[in-house]
């Protein structure tokens, strides 16, 4: 027996229609119908428990040009023919069995559960979003901020390159940068006592434009280690700063 129509397993999960004869058979012994069907299961369960939900931020906007384009796309097929004409009865031919009526939920389009199923899928992420972003009504809690620093372009490094830093609670640098130049080699964060200029490293950056956070010393005075500094080093084995700086920013608060 073929596969169980995608049309009529999105009605089976959402409980429009009970399985019948041979679907039943089938749903028995084909894993592959079994896993699509319990996939629409859960998809329906997580839209049926986000019943309750408040306010939600709007989900991305290619998650909508997804939608538009699966839509477009379902629309676009050849449209199914009614029934089949039959041929005409044989006078030889055995009298035909008469057809048990068989009883099935609304048909809708193939564009319609396509659909269906990418509303739902856009219903996840927004639902994740709001999970990520504290849900409920109350807010994620924000950092402590013990200190901070504007980052901007050093030396011959390009005006377009910038960055800030955060001392946070917890003894951690949070470092957002943006445009560094390519370098041969890695970036490297350091804090920089301005009247000695004595300096030690906070560690790498693994991207020329992002966000990384840094472990910081437990005993740093940033009184006395007041700017960040970020360098370009090359992979020759030297701890040393290469003296190749290409943001600083001084921190205050």
């Amino acid at each position: 027996m073929p596969h169980v129509d995608h049309d009529r397993l999105v009605f089976l999960a959402l409980g429009e229609s009970e399985a019948e004869g041979g679907e039943a058979t089938h749903l028995d012994t084909c894993a592959h119908c079994r896993n699509e069907i319990a996939s629409l299961r859960h998809v329906a369960g997580l839209g049926a428990g986000s019943q309750g939900l408040g306010d939600l931020p709007d989900p991305p906007e290619h998650v909508w040009q997804g939608i538009a384009a699966e839509v477009r796309a379902a629309e676009e097929l050849p449209a199914r023919t009614g029934r089949r004409v039959p041929r005409p009865a044989d006078p030889a031919d055995p009298p035909a069995p008469a057809e048990r009526p068989r009883r099935r939920g609304r048909r809708w389009p193939r564009w319609a559960t396509t659909a269906v199923t990418a509303a739902a899928a856009a219903l996840i992420g927004v639902v994740g979003t709001a999970a990520v972003l504290g849900g409920g009504d109350e807010p994620a809690p924000q950092p402590t901020v013990l200190a901070s620093a504007p980052l901007a372009a050093f030396g011959s490094t390009p005006k377009d390159a910038s960055g800030d830093a955060r001392v946070l609670g917890g003894r951690q640098l949070h470092l957002h940068v943006a445009n560094l130049p390519s370098v041969p080699g890695y970036y490297e964060v350091w804090l920089i006592d301005p009247r000695t200029m004595r300096m030690f490293s906070l560690g790498t950056l693994s991207k020329a434009s992002g966000d990384e956070v840094l472990p910081m010393p437990a005993n740093v005075d940033l009184r006395t280690y007041s700017v960040v500094d970020v360098s370009a080093e090359q992979f020759d084995d030297k701890p040393a700063h290469s003296g190749d700086s290409l943001l600083r920013g001084t921190l205050t608060g």
